[in-house]
């Protein structure tokens, strides 16, 4: 990401989301970005998930211009290779935990899950309650369902919003640790936005977004 800015048309004109913010994401590296609600964090990492565009400036996912994809693209380029995990788990309550995170391998026609499936629900402590639906779940374990979902077609790419918002103290610190893990060991790059400094000592490195820049701290 390369100066890259973000504009959004209000009765008043228009507002500055994010301000020529330039940011390297690391793979295999667990990066957090602070600051309070209304800072710009989420937009941050709806432009680097390719769930939005820049107004000014360049997006690149290593040699590929997210900034200059049609909207066709960008939505193979989120299939491909970004994962997302949210605040709220949005598991769909009809599924058990194995075949929510297999649905997203269902909706690329990717064949033979079942081994990948078992592999990342054994990765994140649940292949005991793989046949579990989320209602039987701790609200931990429905985030850590959530991740192996987001894991499961092994993107390059991890972005979370606040994805301790809803758990408390006990159940986000095993997430979060279950999400450094798992950039060690997949060698995925981690995007998490929080407000929270104990959230955000879990991850390898900090940056700070203040209205709409981005500082270390």
């Amino acid at each position: 990401m390369h100066r890259a800015s973000k504009y959004f048309k209000n009765e008043g004109g228009s507002v500055q989301a994010l301000r020529e913010v330039s940011l390297i994401v690391e793979a295999g590296k667990f990066l957090a970005i602070t600051g309070p609600s209304g800072c710009g964090k989420s937009t941050l990492l709806h432009l680097l998930g390719g769930m939005d565009r820049v107004s000014e400036g360049e997006i690149w996912y290593e040699n590929s211009p997210l900034h200059l994809m049609s909207e066709q693209e960008l939505t193979q380029f989120r299939r491909s290779n970004v994962g997302f995990v949210f605040q709220f788990f949005y598991l769909l309550p009809s599924l058990t935990v194995q075949e929510n995170v297999a649905l997203p391998l269902q909706l690329q026609k990717i064949e033979d899950s079942q081994k990948r499936v078992f592999d990342l629900l054994k990765q994140v402590g649940l292949s005991k309650m793989a046949n579990r639906f989320p209602r039987q779940l701790s609200g931990g374990e429905m985030q850590r369902a959530s991740i192996a979902r987001a894991l499961v077609t092994r993107p390059r790419l991890l972005l979370a919003d606040e994805p301790t918002g809803n758990l408390d103290t006990s159940n986000g610190e095993i997430v979060l640790k279950k999400m450094r893990e798992l950039a060690g060991e997949t060698g995925t790059a981690v995007v998490m936005a929080t407000h929270s400094d104990n959230a955000a000592s879990f991850s390898h490195s900090k940056l700070e977004m203040i209205d709409g820049e981005l500082t270390q701290e």
